[in-house]
């Protein structure tokens, strides 16, 4: 199995330890994966800068396969964060730097290359938008994480074209989320899965509900938990085809990944 993260790479600056982390939805998903033991690779935007110099050492040193990234001068992604007992709290960002400022367009090569991949995962921090489309067409299972500041509009701009849909739903009750995955699925076959905090965590196959209570841990930090739950929900799915034992395996990593700082930690002072 070999897996892809597009979009978005950060630094996540913890402004009250003047330590800064690699991060973002797209390069947690490659390194998670990695973490549980599968082939990753990360396909993004780096900038010129040294926050870009050190994740792109941290991947290298991961093993993540970078060969058609691309680089730009300018500033790398980059959030300001705080912690208040052990949640992340997010205090702002330069909404991706060189990422949004340069929109990631296909190649041939591009296209041959994510061909071989089992599959794709992207999100709405990614910067991806105007890609999920042709994206959709290459013939490789495509995830998308909506995180949790996501609107209709860009559900519905986005939705038919994934199979894999992650909301976090800390916001709506136990039924407004049922209600919320079922009117939002599109495609036959199109799983969507609503993480919810401390709440169980409930996906939906277009024909019944699966629920996972998530596994309590005394967080150090919840940097990367979404995306951890997502990386091992996908990656037993992918392997078992079974919702239920997914979403368990998820709770279990997205446990373990709270004990850890940052998203995968590697923090270096700033």
């Amino acid at each position: 199995m070999k897996v892809l993260g597009i979009g978005d790479n950060v630094v996540d600056k913890y402004v009250h330890i003047k330590t800064m982390y690699p991060g973002g939805n797209a390069v947690n998903f490659s390194v998670f994966a990695k973490k549980l033991g599968v082939e990753a690779a990360f396909l993004g935007t780096f900038g010129d800068d040294k926050e870009a110099e050190h994740v792109e050492n941290v991947l290298k040193e991961l093993e993540i396969d970078l060969s058609h990234c691309r680089h730009f001068r300018g500033e790398n992604g980059c959030a300001r964060v705080t912690l208040e007992d052990g949640d992340r709290v997010f205090l702002g960002s330069n909404s991706g730097g060189v990422t949004r400022e340069n929109p990631f367009q296909l190649t041939e090569e591009d296209i041959e290359y994510i061909k071989g991949f089992s599959i794709m995962h992207t999100g709405l921090y990614s910067h991806t938008g105007h890609i999920i489309e042709e994206l959709s067409t290459l013939g490789v299972p495509l995830s998308f994480d909506f995180s949790d500041d996501f609107q209709q509009e860009e559900i519905d701009r986005n939705i038919s074209y994934v199979d894999y849909a992650f909301f976090s739903c800390s916001h709506l009750t136990h039924e407004e989320t049922e209600q919320f995955l079922k009117a939002n699925r599109k495609k036959d076959g199109q799983i969507l899965v609503a993480t919810r905090g401390s709440d169980p965590a409930i996906a939906f196959d277009g024909k019944e509900y699966y629920y996972q209570t998530p596994d309590f841990v005394k967080a150090v930090d919840t940097m990367g938990a979404g995306d951890s739950f997502i990386t091992a929900f996908l990656l037993h799915f992918l392997k078992s085809n079974d919702i239920a034992a997914s979403m368990m395996e998820a709770a279990a990593f997205a446990a373990k990944s709270c004990l850890v700082e940052g998203s995968f930690g590697y923090g270096v002072p700033y």
